[in-house]
Formats: C-alpha cells, sequence, structure tokens
C-alpha cells in the first residue's frame, strides 16, 4: 500500500506515533554503536553495575541492533511523559518514584508500540519489526539521543527540551529505512550540577554515568541485599525509586503533567499512612501493586525496605 500522497511513511509514522499518546518521537538508522562498548565494560569492570552482571554480558549485542532483528535498518524511538506533581509522602509517609505511581510502563508502552508496528506493516507488509521497553539489550537512550530526542544529562537520564527528563522511552527495532533525525549533538546542562550536588548518596559519577551501588534506586529496586542503617538514613523515606536528581533539573522546572490514564495513581494508595504501609500484608501488596512496576519487587524485600526506611527518616 503506498502512503497517501504527499505524506510517506515516516511522516505517517511520527503522526500515528502522536495519535498513539506519544509526546516524542525521533528516527535514527540502525548501526553498531562501537563508541559505547569500551565505556560501558570500563563501567561494568568498576563494580558499578552492581549486582546486576547481566549488564556486563553480551555487550556485543548490547551496541548491535541486528542481534535483536536481523536486517535491521532503523531504529524508532517514542517517548512518554510521566510527570506528575508528588502525590504521596510526608509526615513519614514511605515515597515511591513517580514512575511507578500507576500501572507498570513497560505494559502501557509495549501496547502503544505494538499498534504502531501494526500501522508501519499495513504500510509496508514487507516490514519486520519488534517493539522494545527495557525488556532486551539495547542501548535506550543512547538510541533516543541518534534519534534525537535529547542528551545525557549529568544524572545520565536523557533531557528534552521541551517535556523535560520524565519520560519513558520506547524502541522499535525494523527492517526499513526512515527519514532519520539529526542525532543530538548539543549539551544544555552548562555548568549547572544541580544533579551531583543534591544527589543524596552521591552516587552520580562526573563522567554522566551512575555508581548504582550508592543510588537509591538501585538500592530499594535491584539490590539483591537489603540497606543499611547508614544507607536507610540518606532516603529521605523512599522506598521504590528516587527522582531527586531529576526533581532539582531546571528543565524540569516547566514539566507539564503527563496525560495518560494509566499512570494515574489511585486514591487508596494516595492516602496511606506511615502505619498502613507497615501494616501491609502479602494479600494487600499484591492488591495495590498486581500491575504496577512495584511488583516486580518480592514482598519480604519490599517490606524490608519500608521497615528500616520508617525507622531512620
Amino acid at each position: 500500500m503506498e502512503p497517501p500522497e504527499g505524506k510517506n511513511i515516516s511522516f505517517l509514522i511520527k503522526e500515528r506515533a502522536r495519535e498513539l499518546g506519544f509526546d516524542l518521537c525521533g528516527f535514527a538508522p540502525s548501526g553498531i554503536l562501537s563508541e559505547h562498548e569500551s565505556r560501558l565494560k570500563t563501567w561494568c569492570s568498576q563494580g558499578m553495575n552492581g549486582d546486576m552482571a547481566y549488564l556486563a554480558r553480551n555487550i556485543e549485542k548490547r551496541i548491535n541492533p541486528d542481534f535483536l532483528v536481523p536486517g535491521a535498518k532503523s531504529i524508532i524511538v517514542t517517548g512518554l511523559n510521566y510527570y506528575s506533581e508528588r502525590q504521596q509522602g510526608g509526615n513519614g509517609v514511605p515515597v515511591i518514584s513517580r514512575y511507578a505511581y500507576g500501572t507498570n510502563y513497560h505494559d502501557v508502552i509495549k501496547e502503544k508500540l505494538d499498534l504502531l508496528i501494526d500501522y508501519i506493516k499495513i504500510q509496508n507488509p514487507e516490514a519486520e519489526a519488534r517493539s522494545f521497553v527495557d525488556s532486551a539489550p539495547l542501548l535506550e537512550k543512547a538510541w533516543a539521543k541518534e534519534a534525537g530526542l535529547g542528551w545525557p544529562g549529568r544524572h545520565s537520564i536523557l533531557i528534552n527540551k521541551s517535556i523535560g527528563s520524565f519520560f519513558f522511552i520506547g524502541i522499535i527495532v525494523v527492517t526499513i529505512r526512515l527519514d532519520y533525525d539529526n542525532p543530538s549533538v548539543e549539551d544544555h546542562c552548562g555548568e549547572c550540577r544541580l544533579c551531583i550536588e543534591s544527589c543524596p548518596t552521591a552516587a552520580i559519577n562526573e563522567n554522566r554515568t551512575i555508581d548504582v551501588r550508592k543510588c537509591i534506586a538501585y538500592l530499594t529496586i535491584e539490590s539483591k541485599t537489603p540497606a543499611t542503617v547508614a544507607q536507610a538514613e540518606k532516603f529521605g523515606g523512599r522506598v521504590f525509586g528516587c527522582d531527586k536528581c531529576q526533581e532539582v533539573c531546571p528543565w524540569n522546572a516547566r514539566a507539564k503533567r503527563h496525560t495518560v490514564a494509566e499512570f494515574e495513581m489511585n486514591k487508596e494508595l494516595k492516602e496511606m499512612t506511615t502505619e498502613d504501609w507497615l501494616q501491609l500484608t502479602p494479600a494487600k501488596f499484591k492488591e495495590l501493586f498486581r500491575k504496577s512496576a512495584i511488583g516486580r519487587r518480592k514482598y519480604h524485600r519490599f517490606m524490608e525496605t519500608v521497615e528500616l526506611v520508617s525507622k531512620n527518616m
């Protein structure tokens, strides 16, 4: 099927991405991101990946999308805003990161990306494509930069001039050529160091990488060992994730609230007291977080953090 007159497939894909609710969409030519290989190896060799040993494996696959989709020609990168005002916490109430307020973003974005793939195949039935949301050895932030979505801030998180950094990245690897966007080459952080200076645990390195062994997000989500009392004293009540480096970023000063219904926090979670959190049963945990990113954390590990943090606020 030929695209409508005056509209090529690249235009139509971006148009459809907007219809699906994506705030950003850009294209990059597929290829090997060789410049990231040594940096990733060095970071892992220094132990900065913590317990996440998988990050040190298959690095050649992480930098080459052809391993994921043979014959890959293009990388479609989308951004979906999830920003909202802080909706819970305070008065000793445990704090969760904004990204975990509602339905698990993996599910929300995957569904949208697969609908976009369906549309691409209508326009070009011969196209082969796969969608990814933190689900494969793929350098999402690097590809987002290549597709013109933004630049890596000092906190390593991608920043877009229009919507800030509170957005999820989704990727489609496809076997057709598109009209490519210009890579983001300018650094708009300037001399600002607010994220580095504000990090409660000094986890942000000078080279725009993170030492996850110090990072609150890692310690409350990925770490296989419980946080120490000394670490918990710096958590500021956080029990799942941390938004501090993004909260202080000037590029988020005018961030607009998201428009995705699935990212809304339910009333019960919003109104939970410290006692409610401490008395959370396995059944209630499952009920509240069955569809949430928090549900990926095992109940007993999550409660270890809740109890430790509650004692050390």
